[in-house]
């Protein structure tokens, strides 16, 4: 397993342990997981530890997260004593997860009578993650954005929807979310983070004994492979349920997977490209998305993705006649063909990368420790 420590001389000690999670299918098994690891764990078998300690604790942060290829469990605290206890809570919690069928149906989805104490009232699915999807699924820009997923990663984890599908939450059982957890939670598989005026060799010696120590070396190697790059353009219709009054609301949007996340240059270079068409109104190709009669506004999706392994640049409109969607094509390939045959003004280009540099060295008031905001820009 890998260590990273951010030496700082900041009161506020952060740790985070993450966690490769390859999804094989739309269930949300490893969004279930995160929640129900947190429920109980072998030395701390009581009813929602962590909860119990976002009360007790003198944490300044305490959070779990779920990503497309990855879950973490991050804390921040200023208290040495406390940082301690909520390292052992944190990773007994992600290691040895008591993982209750009961939990599990909590969590992840059962069926439950609309009126408690009346057997004869209608069934219904319930489950906090359920729930929580059913709530993710209806924004129109999630099922724009899962939907263009799913075509444009053809063959790798990201066509599933990690977070879960309410319609394949109800396939996960609590046997699947089990050998989930065995394959995915190993030391082999872990990359832990600290953050502040903390000592790492200690840091380490308390992993060693509480975490590696009950594990045996495993050579597996979980990780995501490179999508299946196409021959040719690709064109996909796909429907969404509109709001009332949207039914001729269409979504034109152009998508291009691009090169890998993990290249800092290439990816300065891409986020640079990004700015110079789309950073304010007066850029090229936000302009022209901006004037045209062809639909209402910019899609929510225009933009670069960097959350996964290869990077994905989205361009469209949404508002737009369900006849239209060549026109919207050639309004976006003549913008950037215009400016690959005529080039990017120098004042441009000194604009873009100013606003780029102030924007990476920012300290913004995320709602997250700064120590925090690093570590998940050095996710592995």
């Amino acid at each position: 397993c890998k260590h990273i420590h951010l030496e700082s001389d900041s009161n506020e000690k952060v740790f985070m342990v993450a966690f490769r999670t390859i999804p094989e299918d739309s269930t949300g098994v490893a969004h279930i997981l995160e929640h129900t690891a947190l429920c109980g764990s072998k030395k701390y078998p009581v009813r929602d530890p962590f909860f119990m300690m976002i009360r007790r604790s003198l944490n300044t942060f305490m959070n779990a997260f779920t990503s497309s290829d990855w879950t973490a469990y991050p804390f921040a605290t200023l208290n040495k004593k406390d940082f301690n206890n909520l390292l052992g809570v944190y990773l007994d919690s992600a290691f040895f997860p008591n993982l209750d069928n009961l939990d599990f149906a909590q969590e992840g989805h059962r069926l439950e009578f609309q009126e408690k104490n009346n057997p004869e009232s209608e069934i219904e699915i319930k489950g906090v993650v359920y729930n929580e999807m059913k709530g993710a699924m209806s924004s129109i820009t999630s099922q724009l954005w899962h939907g263009m997923s799913k075509h444009l990663y053809s063959s790798s984890t990201y066509k599933h929807n990690s977070g879960g599908d309410p319609e394949s939450i109800i396939d996960l059982s609590h046997e699947d979310l089990v050998n989930f957890h065995q394959k995915h939670y190993h030391p082999s598989n872990a990359t832990f983070f600290t953050f502040g005026n903390v000592d790492p060799l200690e840091i380490q010696s308390f992993i060693k004994e509480n975490v590696l120590d009950n594990f045996s070396p495993s050579d597996e190697v979980v990780a995501v492979k490179n999508e299946d790059r196409l021959d040719s353009p690709k064109v996909v219709s796909d429907f969404y349920n509109p709001q009332p009054g949207d039914e001729n609301n269409h979504h034109i949007v152009l998508s291009w997977l691009l090169n890998e996340s993990h290249n800092p240059v290439q990816l300065l270079e891409t986020y640079l490209m990004s700015n110079i068409l789309l950073d304010n109104s007066a850029s090229p190709l936000r302009k022209v998305l901006e004037s045209t009669k062809l639909g209402k506004s910019p899609s929510p999706l225009t933009g670069l993705e960097a959350d996964q392994k290869e990077l994905v640049f989205a361009a469209g409109l949404e508002g737009v006649d369900s006849n239209k969607s060549k026109e919207v094509e050639t309004l976006i390939m003549d913008c950037l063909k215009k400016l690959v045959e005529d080039g990017v003004p120098k004042d441009l280009i000194d604009s873009s990368l100013h606003q780029l540099e102030i924007r990476q060295r920012e300290i913004t008031g995320s709602g997250m420790p700064f120590g925090l905001q690093i570590m998940l820009t050095c996710l592995p």
